[in-house]
């Protein structure tokens, strides 16, 4: 029996990195699982065909997380899908990178938007059902980024250390409630954009790792799983940095 057996999960972002990871570890332990997409239908279709094949209860669904009404809707329509969301996993993010004295107005309230509005909007439509069910975990990614800043991302840096002072409020709200609310903030995971990067950036991520080593998208699925399972019944509030010691 998997240790998310009898849960429903929501994940955002779900058709790709870290998101897909974790739709597939939810999966592999037991859960029901809706995940969104904003535009690659085709991964997503091909992800909902695989597990489904294997037996899995899996739906895809294609929302902008940012928008406030589309939030609601889709809310509304994966629970008349699946009766109840037991884990939200609010994932979807971007970055749009500049210096301040470079970066837009658009670059801004973009990222703004997606990584932290979406987390607003995606928790303000879950809570309400899972105030009524008098149990839920609520797992917001950040970054180690929101902690500690890095040159060329004010607006993503600003984006995920509101993730956390969200979660911290949040955790503080409907804990009465049995509701948990917890942060995962990843260093520097191995997905398709590290790929692109050149030697010499991978070399310098790497000597500031304690591990001397990229993190991998299930690592962060493995703290996801935690969070989202009876394992973790007593803790809120937290910040999990996955990072291979990197914010030590």
């Amino acid at each position: 029996m998997g240790l998310l057996e009898g849960k429903t999960a929501l994940i955002t972002g779900g058709s790709r990195g870290i998101g897909e990871a974790i739709v597939r570890k939810f999966i592999a332990e037991g859960a029901a699982v809706a995940f969104t997409y904003r535009s690659s239908s085709e991964k997503a279709d091909k992800i909902v065909a695989d597990l489904s094949a294997l037996g899995a209860t899996i739906k895809a669904y294609q929302s902008d997380a940012a928008d406030f009404a589309q939030a609601e809707t889709l809310i509304k329509t994966i629970l008349s899908d699946f009766d109840k969301i037991d884990i939200l996993v609010n994932n979807a993010g971007i970055t749009q990178d500049n210096l301040i004295m470079r970066m837009s107005e658009d670059q801004w309230d973009s990222v703004i938007n997606v990584n932290l509005k979406s987390v607003f909007n995606l928790t303000k439509h879950v809570v309400r059902q899972m105030m009524r069910n008098r149990a839920g975990s609520i797992i917001n990614m950040s970054s180690v980024v929101g902690v500690f800043g890095n040159a060329g991302q004010a607006n993503y840096a600003a984006s995920k250390a509101g993730i956390i002072g969200f979660s911290k409020s949040i955790a503080k709200e409907v804990g009465s409630r049995n509701i948990r609310c917890n942060v995962i903030a990843p260093g520097f995971i191995e997905t398709d954009m590290t790929h692109e990067l050149d030697d010499k950036t991978k070399e310098t991520f790497l000597s500031g790792i304690p591990m001397k080593r990229l993190g991998q998208a299930e690592e962060v699925a493995n703290t996801c799983l935690f969070l989202g399972s009876d394992l973790s019944s007593y803790i809120s509030g937290q910040t999990i940095s996955v990072c291979g010691g990197l914010n030590t």
